[in-house]
């Protein structure tokens, strides 16, 4: 059975995507990178182009799931609310596109890939490269967090069905 993921790890300064699919038992990612904004745009300018991108990316991948990382809240207040916005823009697209979305903490996300929830972002990079073919040269945690998001999706979708 063949299944296929957008994986999103939010933000509105550098958005992580990435597109995995798993088909005859094998992960491939088909796409990944960061959807960046300007800091000299307005919120509401960064909150569109980041939700544009995230549906122009659903139309062009059709998807049977968009996989997002649960909020953590650290001890910005303002930057938090601003990424549940982005996150709410993104949950709001899906509706749209009838995608179903699914949410993991990062400690399911670095349990997932690296078998413990206290990994840190290096090691949950190293690891990916172990678990599935990352063949471009990827310059942000971001990209990499969406590719941890899709593999943590497709392990679970495994265990359910």
């Amino acid at each position: 059975m063949r299944m296929k993921v957008l994986a999103i790890d939010p933000g509105y300064g550098r958005c992580g995507v990435a597109v995995l699919e798993r088909e005859n038992g094998k992960e491939t990612l088909l796409y990944s990178e960061c959807i960046e904004t300007s800091a000299s745009s307005s919120f509401g300018e960064r909150l569109s182009h980041v939700a544009d991108e995230c549906s122009r990316l659903l139309k062009k991948h059709s998807p049977q799931a968009l996989a997002m990382e649960r909020l953590f809240f650290n001890s910005n207040q303002k930057t938090a609310m601003q990424v549940a916005e982005v996150r709410g823009a993104i949950l709001h697209v899906a509706e749209l596109a009838n995608v179903p979305v699914f949410e993991y903490t990062p400690g399911q996300v670095k349990s997932a890939t690296t078998g413990s929830g206290r990994a840190d972002k290096k090691g949950v990079a190293t690891m990916l490269h172990a678990l599935i073919k990352i063949e471009k040269d990827i310059q942000h945690d971001d990209e990499y967090d969406a590719i941890a998001v899709g593999v943590t999706h497709l392990a679970h979708a495994r265990k359910i069905g």
